[in-house]
């Protein structure tokens, strides 16, 4: 049987946008190690399965569609998230501050 991961990808960190992360995605468990190819020297495997992920937009979906599928999955909660702290270009050059 099959084994698949079900999260919600973190924030790109190159992007200030949430945009690709509003989704849940199911990847599947590699089963094959990488080997690299002889003649090009290209890391591979036989592990198609791999290649695959799906999106779904709820996490009840994911977990719906791993169920009816027969596929054992493991549930990664999402991280809670930091609140934003406002900042002030101004507070660099503030007297009272302290390094």
């Amino acid at each position: 049987m099959p084994e698949v991961r079900i999260y919600r990808p973190a924030k790109n960190a190159m992007q200030s946008g949430r945009a690709n992360c509003r989704q849940w995605v199911i990847e599947y468990e590699p089963t094959d190690r990488k080997q690299p190819d002889p003649l090009m020297g290209w890391n591979g495997s036989r592990d198609t399965l791999s290649q695959i992920r799906l999106r779904f937009d709820t996490q009840e979906d994911a977990v719906a569609f791993a169920k009816r599928e027969g596929l054992a999955y493991t549930l990664i909660e999402e991280a809670p998230r930091r609140p934003m702290r406002p900042k002030s270009y101004a507070d660099n050059f503030r007297f009272d501050r302290v390094d």
